[in-house]
């Protein structure tokens, strides 16, 4: 169900996605988010193509708090900024964090391979059915991803959709 990765640039550290759906608790996992009670990124799910996407940006925001340069204050909300294609702060809370009256979470936990309690402390706090994180291409919403990220029709031709949203990441400090 959980979709553990090692970043290979940063030996030690984990990246475990956990995606959730009829999640009843939405409004009180954002509080506790906000307040700093949970540690993990909780990300709209609608707004994912793949897990490698957030593979990507937890990668980068690992890096970043490595060299000191990140631009929000905690890994988790650097991990959602690092989603988004802008460089608005609080349009890439609205656009992947989770709402109250969200009914899917991907939760991110980034993580020390022998933190395994870290999991089953975020995993007990989301009153919701686990499915595989690999999954989350179902909850996906195109549309709204296209036009967030300003996929052309053109595109479709010469790659995928994963491969426009992450060269979008992955430049957005540079354009």
């Amino acid at each position: 169900m959980n979709l553990t990765q090692d970043l290979e640039l940063f030996p030690g550290h984990r990246v475990t996605q956990m995606l959730f759906k009829e999640v009843k608790n939405a409004a009180e996992l954002r509080q506790s988010a906000v307040e700093g009670k949970i540690s993990g990124a909780l990300i709209n799910p609608t707004m994912l193509v793949d897990p490698l996407q957030v593979l990507v940006a937890a990668n980068k925001a690992v890096h970043l708090q490595t060299i000191g340069k990140m631009k929000t204050r905690s890994l988790y909300s650097e991990i959602i900024f690092n989603l988004s294609p802008t460089n608005n702060i609080s349009e890439a809370f609205k656009r992947f964090g989770i709402s109250d009256g969200d009914e899917s979470v991907m939760v991110v936990v980034v993580h020390k391979k022998d933190e395994v309690q870290l999991l089953s402390d975020v995993t007990a706090r989301v009153d919701g059915r686990q499915v595989p994180a690999e999954d989350v291409s179902s909850l996906s919403d195109s549309a709204k991803i296209k036009k967030l990220y300003k996929v052309a029709p053109q595109e479709d031709k010469c790659g995928t959709l994963l491969d426009a949203v992450i060269c979008r990441m992955a430049t957005k400090d540079v354009m």
